[in-house]
């Protein structure tokens, strides 16, 4: 079967699922405002199912010989009580090696997410990725199951997680003490809110996330790469006021827009996914990642 992209689907109904997969509206609305784009036999709910993630083909495999990977557990005091994550090394690594926080989107630690902690191990990193699901029983194996229960957390004690699991992760004994994190859509928006929070995290790479505050770009002592998506306005009607505060801050970063493609373009799972795009933006990631924690 031909795999389906972005360009197989009306920018409307693109629209629609943008809104359905970030709350904005429910299964039902985006079922009902997408009857109208359902031709050629297809139905609404087929649109929808169509444009969802499928895990069936990592590009890392989780029994694939060359990395160590395990779900580890840890206190957090400030949090939840406890956070529990997918702890990821290269196999056979010598020396300390430096560590990355993943944070996934808005569905919780999910398989494509492991796949980018494994993938980040084979370029050389320690990873790790939390569940912010896991005190409501973690990720439910359903991206709708897990959308919903996103919306039942507590912000406040899940972003206290995160900065846990990054002091956890940057004491390990392998790694070199040295902190990065990557993250995606509401991961890309704890990326940017960390870098306020952590005065020794290194790197931050936010994938089309929602920015901070502009007055708290002042806080930020970390180098930043951050990759937009062009067709992605919600994100980008952010970045001007969010541009400014960091030149004024004097925080060193670079941005990337790439043009022509959808928010979530990194993501191989969907159709939104773009190939060019997702390349470039990795491998600056990982070149950047590299420079920085070396």
């Amino acid at each position: 079967m031909t795999r389906k992209t972005a360009a197989d689907f009306d920018p409307q109904v693109l629209q629609l699922f943008d809104q359905y997969v970030h709350g904005g509206i429910s299964r039902r609305d985006f079922l009902s405002s997408a009857t109208r784009y359902a031709v050629g036999g297809t139905t609404a709910a087929g649109l929808l199912a169509a444009l969802s993630p499928s895990f069936a083909a990592p590009l890392v495999t989780p029994d694939d010989k060359r990395i160590h990977a395990r779900y580890v557990e840890l206190p957090s005091p400030q949090g939840n009580g406890k956070v529990r994550g997918y702890l990821v090394s290269p196999a056979g690594a010598q020396g300390k090696l430096p560590t990355v926080l993943v944070v996934h989107e808005n569905r919780g630690l999910n398989p494509h997410i492991e796949d980018i902690a494994r993938r980040l191990a084979l370029d050389g990193f320690i990873a790790f990725a939390p569940d912010a699901l896991y005190p409501l029983g973690g990720y439910p194996g359903d991206e709708d199951k897990a959308r919903d229960l996103f919306g039942k957390l507590d912000q406040t004690k899940t972003r206290a997680d995160f900065i846990a699991a990054a002091r956890w992760l940057q004491q390990q004994p392998d790694g070199n003490g040295k902190l990065g994190v990557v993250g995606f859509c509401y991961g890309g928006g704890i990326a940017n809110y960390l870098a306020t929070q952590l005065p020794d995290l290194l790197a931050a790479v936010p994938f089309y996330g929602a920015q901070p505050k502009a007055e708290d770009a002042a806080r930020i002592k970390a180098q930043l790469l951050i990759h937009d998506a062009g067709k992605d306005e919600c994100i980008r009607a952010g970045w001007p006021a969010y541009d400014k505060a960091l030149k004024e801050a004097g925080v060193r970063y670079e941005y990337h827009v790439y043009e022509g493609v959808e928010h979530g373009f990194n993501n191989d799972t969907t159709p939104r996914y773009d190939a060019a795009a997702a390349k470039l933006a990795w491998q600056r990631t990982v070149d950047f990642l590299r420079a920085r924690l070396a």
